[in-house]
């Protein structure tokens, strides 16, 4: 049976809507949404536009400004240089597919830890978490290779059509004959 997505409307007073419970919400509700894997969807009461993304960053803004955060200067900085960039569809799918591994493996990681009465669990997750992140390295430098590798032949291609194209547009032009002076 398909999930219902829960309707949050955002209204021109900055004020959330939850259609469910026909309240108003804050975004720490909205967060709690999150972590509880509530489906859920802001639109903009007036146009419907989709909000859901727009409201999502505004969390992650909050937690950044917090404590402790998640992001560094130099990461955010590195985030918005791939805007605009050939790589920014790549970066988005990278990001996606290894945040999906990440918490794959947490679950997995999580039912292990459960199934192992009297062991350490600090300790084994620890060693875990050392493995996991020591994979994804060697997949970063794969995945940069092979862009790499795919640009140099993108940008070779690239070359070699505009000789050819140069060369076929001086085939009819032939230069005049020389003239023998005495």
């Amino acid at each position: 049976m398909p999930e219902t997505v829960r309707l949050i409307k955002k209204y021109p007073n900055r004020r959330l809507y939850d259609t469910k419970t026909s309240a108003y919400i804050t975004l720490s509700d909205v967060k709690d949404l999150v972590l509880k894997f509530e489906v859920f969807k802001v639109l903009d009461a007036k146009s419907n536009e989709d909000l859901t993304r727009s409201i999502l960053l505004q969390i992650i803004l909050e937690e950044e400004t917090g404590g402790m955060p998640l992001f560094s200067s130099e990461l955010l900085s590195g985030f918005v240089r791939f805007y605009g960039s050939a790589m920014q569809g790549m970066l988005g799918k990278y990001l996606e597919n290894n945040m999906r591994t990440f918490v794959d493996f947490q679950g997995k990681l999580q039912e292990q830890s459960r199934a192992m009465p009297g062991s350490d669990n600090t300790t084994m997750q620890t060693d875990f978490w050392n493995q996991f992140l020591n994979f994804q390295q060697p997949a970063m430098q794969s995945m940069m290779s092979t862009y790499m590798d795919q640009s140099k032949k993108m940008f070779q291609n690239m070359q070699d059509q505009l000789q050819s194209q140069t060369r076929n547009m001086f085939v009819g032009l032939v230069p005049p004959p020389e003239k023998n002076e005495k």
